[in-house]
């Protein structure tokens, strides 16, 4: 007589349809899921909408007081920071993180890591730790960082760009002969890496090309673009195996001397119902779409980012350039009104790295997403130490919710770890990133500010409101001026694309 086992089948995850099934899948999370970088303003929030989310940070912007960051409270010997991944490769290497990971591990694994910047260190140092990093690898991140590649991956994808060439320079003999035929006098170069207020550089003449052309000539491609009358703008997306998922068009803030010391450097945003005409967001997204179709097909998956300039000349869009990753814009687009009625766009990119099957009408998103009356009025702006100085701070604002008074004087309201409980314009919620005991110098990011309504004009200037909170904000610091102080690292990086 013979017997037959019966093994009973493994139990499988069922298929996940539709929005509700996604936010239910979340909420019941058993994955220790981290976002370690030096700050957590890229994905404030995160931790209301995932069951186990954690951030680990080095810089402590709430005093203790928010319930789910972790930060080392001591600091040990390393290497002086030359960028954000140096910050997350010490934090993976701090014996109270890798306790703290260790700690919360669940059926013996470690669980899962997003960094804003990371480099292949990164990578060894945290699969060291048993955490699996869920976003594509570095190598291909910072192939598709190059903003040379991100034009030959614009051509494929059939989204136009401004006109340019890509060419190695010489000398300024040379870039006329590479550029003058094609794009005239006034230009506009960027290098293959880099924030754009620090590596874009705009070209009318030779004594304007030789103040920047030791960066320029050590490159061994370049961009050159044709110097255009354009405003900047930003658009979110997600790649996911069920099509590519688009948040809407944003403008930006650019170089406003109030707020950053670099000409054409990123500081802030601002998101509302009539921000763009109609065609333009409908081109606008249709790109996007393009673009991360074409993404798919290089093998990349997960949250990207593109700066969109418009033409004030003919209302023409082009492609500025593409960041892989979550960015500066991700705080507040995660945060408008279509993505809390939906899901946060960065719950769809963490979803690809669940071992989870779902299905998802990306198609209905877009479409809601794209309806004005889903777009909520906000606005963001980064601060930034402008003097040539470097000034030690005595004492620095809190992190949580300020009230402007009719006088322009402001006073903290109440503690918050998010700009949700803003109720009106007189409120902002403001992240502090300098603190006391910490350097001042040129470029050094001193918080973000955000806001309900505009802080620019339909002209692309400041306003008034917008003035009077900066000035304010910055009167909150008190510091001292001091000479021979190394200046610390330049922590943009935390906050930037």
């Amino acid at each position: 007589m013979t017997t037959k086992t019966i093994e009973k089948a493994k139990p499988t995850n069922p298929i996940l349809k539709g929005i509700s099934d996604i936010r239910r899948f979340f909420y019941k999370n058993e994955t220790p899921i981290y976002f370690i970088s030096a700050t957590n303003f890229n994905l404030l929030g995160a931790d209301e909408w995932i069951k186990g989310f954690k951030f680990i940070s080095n810089i402590e912007c709430f005093d203790g007081l928010h319930p789910n960051v972790f930060a080392p409270q001591t600091e040990i010997p390393h290497d002086e920071f030359e960028s954000i991944e140096d910050i997350n490769n010490y934090l993976l290497q701090h014996p109270e993180v890798q306790a703290f990971i260790h700690q919360r591990k669940v059926k013996g694994k470690a669980g899962k890591a997003m960094f804003l910047m990371f480099d292949e260190k990164t990578e060894k140092l945290a699969k060291k730790l048993g955490l699996e990093v869920i976003f594509p690898s570095a190598k291909m991140r910072n192939d598709m960082d190059n903003k040379v590649n991100t034009n030959r991956i614009a051509e494929k994808a059939g989204v136009p760009c401004v006109p340019y060439v890509l060419s190695p320079v010489k000398n300024y003999a040379h870039l006329e002969e590479v550029s003058k035929k094609a794009l005239g006098t006034d230009l506009v170069i960027q290098t293959p890496f880099g924030d754009s207020g620090h590596t874009t550089f705009f070209i009318s003449n030779e004594k304007e090309y030789l103040k920047h052309a030791p960066e320029i000539e050590k490159e061994e491609e370049v961009k050159i673009m044709k110097r255009i009358n354009c405003r900047g703008s930003a658009i979110e997306a997600c790649v996911t195996s069920n099509g590519t998922i688009v948040a809407p068009l944003m403008t930006e803030l650019v170089g406003f001397k109030e707020l950053t010391p670099y000409k054409g450097g990123w500081c802030g945003n601002e998101i509302y119902p009539n921000a763009f005409t109609p065609a333009i967001r409908q081109k606008a997204r249709k790109y996007t779409q393009l673009f991360g179709d074409q993404l798919k097909k290089e093998g990349y998956k997960g949250y990207f980012e593109l700066d969109f300039l418009i033409d004030q000349d003919n209302g023409k869009i082009y492609l500025g350039e593409l960041n892989p990753r979550v960015t500066g814009a991700s705080s507040i687009t995660n945060h408008a009104v279509f993505a809390l009625a939906d899901a946060p766009l960065y719950l769809f990119h963490i979803l690809e790295w669940m071992d989870q099957k779902y299905e998802l009408n990306v198609k209905t998103i877009n479409d809601r997403w794209g309806r004005q009356e889903n777009i909520d009025n906000w606005s963001q702006m980064v601060i930034k130490h402008t003097e040539d100085t470097v000034e030690y701070i005595h004492s620095a604002p809190k992190s949580g919710i300020w009230h402007m008074f009719d006088n322009g004087h402001i006073q903290f309201d109440r503690m918050d770890t998010h700009r949700r409980a803003v109720e009106s314009e007189q409120e902002a919620f403001f992240l502090r990133i300098s603190k006391e005991g910490d350097y001042l110098y040129e470029g050094a990011d001193m918080g973000i500010l955000v806001s309900r309504g505009r802080m620019m004009t339909d002209n692309f200037q400041l306003t008034e409101r917008a003035k009077t909170w900066i000035k304010a904000v910055k009167g909150q610091y008190s510091s001292e001026l001091v000479e021979d102080k190394r200046e610390p690292i330049h922590l943009t990086g935390s906050l930037t694309k």
